[in-house]
């Protein structure tokens, strides 16, 4: 590695540190979260709620084939981390290699099968007669067109701020997400008819993905032969025990991801129960509480690599200051996130939508799910933690309590006790439960290590 990047994971101050590694981080997630939020923005321009409806139903899938990209991006990237800590730059270039080739191969498995199973896959989300045709030609374009390129764009920008390449991975999701943002009114208002919108929307995600993804092979090939980041030939595996290192933490990560998406299922099916409009409404609901959570899952992706470095290293206390410092800067956006929300709730929907009755239902619906802000923050900051220092059993326990104890069946709950609005509230409710359970595993964890020792 070069000595900047050396520095950044040894000797830089802690808040620069941070900062260095999450600003570009950050920005990436905004640009991302926007260009999500883009899609709606302008499907909802054509004041549509049955084709909002549609792109509200394809995200959790989308965001399933983004947990692929965890699989082999967070088990491969924290490895890299923690196998530089260690000085074994020989053992990294493997370690990346195999992360590639295992992201472009389930992405492209994952995409086959969305397509082979595309009507059953509808009706399982919930798709009526009126958003059946505007989800599917939406999923066909940004996961079955475009989903190699979307997870092997996360899978190279995770493995670039592994090593320390925080800028260069933040401005390429930011570049394909400005660049999907100005192709989206262009693909839909002009190059595509009257009530292909959602079709035109499709396409600019797809595109601006496949143009992310190539900077990322230009930047990595333009890095040289003398980078740790250089593909070797499939032949060349890594050792047994770090294979096994990158399914142990990748996977639990998928999981996780999978069932936060499935989380998102369960509401719109949920939800559905109670028409169009209140589908609509929470679809926009929950892309725009995203805001600050992306902010907080940018922090805590440019705070790993430099745990993982320092708790592969032994360097203890660095490790608890970087920790320490990205959750209080977390916590405190959180705070000020939850209060700009009821603040301003009723206009973040207007500016999606101006269906009186969506927007009306949608301004209630954001000022309680915004409540647990905080509280995600927490829960998401730990499983990062567990994750940097490849303890992916920890990461699942906390994922699987988190989804299937806590959060799903408080959904059927409080939607049995008082319906509606017992969706809404189950974020927070199902979180408290969440919070308690991190920090007590934690905490624990941390007794069982030297850590506390080391730092005496």
């Amino acid at each position: 590695m070069s000595y900047k990047n050396t520095a950044v994971f040894e000797d830089m101050p802690v808040s620069k540190a941070v900062y260095t590694m999450a600003i570009p981080t950050i920005i990436g997630q905004l640009i991302v979260l926007i260009y999500n939020m883009a899609d709606t923005f302008f499907i909802g321009r054509t004041n549509n709620p049955y084709m909002v409806a549609g792109v509200s139903l394809i995200l959790p899938i989308f965001n399933i084939l983004i947990s692929i990209a965890g699989l082999a991006g967070v088990g491969g990237g924290t490895l890299v981390s923690r196998l530089l800590g260690k000085k074994d730059a020989e053992e990294v270039k493997k370690v990346y290699s195999f992360s590639v080739y295992l992201g472009v191969a389930v992405a492209a498995l994952f995409s086959l099968m969305v397509f082979l199973f595309m009507e059953p896959l509808m009706a399982l989300l919930g798709a009526g007669e009126e958003t059946y045709t505007y989800a599917s030609g939406y999923a066909f374009c940004v996961i079955v067109l475009g989903g190699v390129p979307t997870v092997l764009s996360n899978v190279l920008s995770t493995h670039l701020r592994s090593a320390g390449e925080s800028g260069k991975a933040g401005f390429g999701i930011t570049m394909g997400g400005i660049i999907n943002i100005v192709l989206d009114p262009l693909f839909m208002f002009v190059l595509f008819p009257k009530g292909m919108e959602i079709i035109g929307a499709g396409m600019a995600t797809c595109l601006s993905n496949c143009i992310s993804c190539a900077y990322f092979i230009f930047v990595l090939i333009r890095m040289g032969d003398n980078s740790v980041l250089r593909l070797c030939s499939p032949a060349k595996l890594p050792k047994a025990e770090n294979i096994g290192s990158i399914f142990c933490v990748g996977l639990p990560s998928a999981i996780a991801t999978f069932l936060f998406d499935m989380d998102y299922i369960v509401i719109d099916r949920l939800m559905a129960g109670y028409g169009d409009m209140a589908l609509a409404a929470v679809g926009i609901v929950l892309k725009a509480e995203r805001l600050p959570l992306n902010v907080g899952i940018g922090i805590c992706q440019g705070m790993m690599p430099i745990v993982a470095y320092n708790y592969s290293a032994r360097n203890y206390k660095r490790m608890n200051a970087v920790k320490n410092y990205s959750c209080m800067i977390g916590i405190i956006f959180a705070i000020i996130s939850v209060t700009l929300y009821e603040i301003f709730a009723g206009q973040i929907m207007k500016i999606f939508i101006s269906n009186a009755q969506t927007v009306a239902l949608g301004t209630g619906f954001l000022r309680i799910r915004c409540l647990a802000t905080p509280l995600m923050f927490l829960s998401f900051f730990h499983v990062y933690l567990f994750n940097g220092f490849g303890k992916g059993g920890y990461a699942l326990f906390l994922g699987v309590m988190r989804w299937l104890a806590f959060n799903i069946p408080m959904l059927f709950i409080l939607n049995y006790i008082i319906g509606m609005q017992g969706i809404v509230w189950s974020q927070f409710t199902a979180d408290i439960l969440t919070v308690l359970l991190s920090v007590t595993v934690y905490k624990i964890f941390e007794k069982k290590s030297d850590m506390r020792i080391a730092n005496v």
